[in-house]
């Protein structure tokens, strides 16, 4: 099962040697699931991005079919990575299971919903990308300019997030 550890490392601070970083990785992957309540997420977007025609022609769906299913699935974060605050989420339809493009994009826009294999996702910082996108959403997952960690990251794994289509 995906695991969250997050390693702050500071300048100052003595580098980690490789027995003390597995050891904090078993921690971590050791620990009980959290007491914290669960979260519900809603996100926003206006589908219709540059692949939504590609993943139903790959699921034999229409469009519009495509978003009413990625819309009515209930996610998990599973784990955030890649890039900083990229949530994975599980718990896709799998006719919506498309594999990665063959050649990543160069740059992917902030905020772009997306589908890679099994998991959807949201793209939280401009960056190279292969997932197939299928939409948008002005929702900030990271913002780098706070040093609060709960205001850093929108998400953290474990929450539960729904998708609300919206018209532009």
């Amino acid at each position: 099962a995906p695991t969250t550890l997050l390693l702050d490392f500071h300048p100052e601070a003595p580098p980690l040697d490789r027995a003390t970083l597995q050891r904090l990785v078993v921690e971590a992957i050791a620990q009980p699931a959290s007491q914290e309540p669960e979260r519900s997420v809603e996100i926003p977007v206006h589908y219709g991005g540059p692949d939504l025609e590609r993943v139903a022609r790959h699921a034999s769906l229409s469009p519009e079919a495509v978003i009413e299913r990625h819309h009515q699935g209930r996610y998990r974060v599973l784990c955030l990575g890649f890039a900083p605050g990229f949530p994975y989420l599980g718990g896709l339809d799998a006719a919506l299971a498309t594999p990665r493009l063959a050649s990543p994009r160069s740059r992917v826009p902030a905020g772009s919903v997306a589908i890679g294999g099994d998991h959807t996702g949201i793209y939280s910082i401009p960056s190279p990308g292969g997932w197939n996108l299928i939409g948008q959403t002005s929702t900030t997952l990271f913002d780098p300019h706070t040093a609060d960690l709960e205001k850093m990251f929108r998400l953290r794994a474990g929450d539960r997030v729904s998708f609300v289509p919206i018209d532009e």
